[in-house]
């Protein structure tokens, strides 16, 4: 059934859990429909009137017949509730230590780097058996991320992060297409995952040129460009917060609120500091929405996010 479109390949870990839950809703509701259309056909039948002046006996209520056509279809309810919320949460909460991929959607091709400074257009490599988490975003209009292979997708939104993830099951080549319509071009918008071997993998990605800067390395030479550390120095004497050790910490702001540091506060910051400004600084960080690329800010994040007290 894998050559037939509406069953692709099961090639990730989550895969037969979604194939699972849309086989159930299928099975579920073919099963109603037949109840209620056999119920409305042999009730017209059994039911039907026989003569002008027969007068059918009147029903005034049945209550355990009330009770039962009401508990039982919330129960059933309840029941698909539970099974879909448990395929949700494991589709958005990443093992531990996934392998991380940056993708950035345009109209009409995906921009994809590796930590490592491979960069890619319309095709991703990843390994087998390896958890991979993917942070989007977008350069123009809305996308969207699908691989139907491994039942996964998510929105690509401009001016946001999201992320999915998937741990490939099988090798072998698998489509991307973007699922949701960004322009004249949008059904051009396709590429491919390819799934290799860890070690096939781990060979093409020591593949890159000499060139080629890794995602931290790219984001600290953005970092130094655009004069960041001269305010936000490893120590907290600068005109800034120090960013050591800050990723994914909770932040105090001036208004008193606390907010956790993480790719989408990164990204306002940037672009936008006088947003959400930390107490005890003072809003004085140039704004840079427009100055720099969807690319550098991705970069600059996972700069930001290499910096840990170890580190130093």
């Amino acid at each position: 059934m894998s050559d037939f479109p509406l069953f692709p390949a099961q090639a990730s870990t989550i895969a037969w859990q979604v194939d699972a839950l849309y086989g159930f809703l299928v099975l579920l509701t073919v099963v109603f429909c037949i109840l209620v259309f056999g119920m409305v056909t042999i009730f017209a039948i059994k039911y039907r009137r026989r003569s002008d002046d027969e007068q059918p006996e009147q029903n005034h209520g049945n209550l355990a017949l009330e009770l039962s056509w009401t508990i039982i279809p919330l129960f059933i309810a309840l029941f698909v509730f539970l099974l879909g919320a448990d395929v949700f949460f494991r589709l958005q909460r990443a093992p531990a230590d996934p392998l991380e991929i940056y993708a950035v959607g345009k109209q009409w091709m995906w921009k994809i780097q590796h930590e490592s400074g491979k960069r890619e257009i319309n095709t991703l490599h990843v390994p087998k058996g390896q958890p991979v988490r993917l942070t989007m975003t977008s350069e123009d209009v809305l996308h969207d991320f699908f691989i139907p292979a491994f039942r996964v997708k998510n929105d690509v939104i401009p001016g946001r992060y999201t992320t999915l993830w998937f741990e490939a099951t099988q090798l072998g080549e698998f489509h991307i297409f973007c699922a949701e319509y960004c322009g004249t071009q949008h059904s051009g918008m396709i590429g491919k995952v390819i799934v290799m071997d860890p070690t096939d993998y781990h060979d093409w990605l020591m593949g890159a040129s000499a060139s080629d800067e890794s995602m931290v390395e790219a984001g600290q030479r953005q970092f130094q460009a655009l004069g960041c550390e001269t305010c936000h120095k490893s120590t907290s004497s600068g005109r800034g917060p120090s960013l050591i050790g800050i990723y994914d910490k909770p932040v105090k702001l001036k208004n008193g609120q606390e907010v956790t540091v993480d790719v989408d506060y990164i990204r306002e910051s940037i672009l936008q500091p006088r947003a959400k400004i930390v107490d005890g600084y003072e809003p004085i960080m140039p704004i840079f929405e427009g100055q720099i690329s969807e690319q550098s800010l991705l970069q600059i994040v996972s700069y930001i996010k290499s910096l840990t007290e170890s580190a130093e």
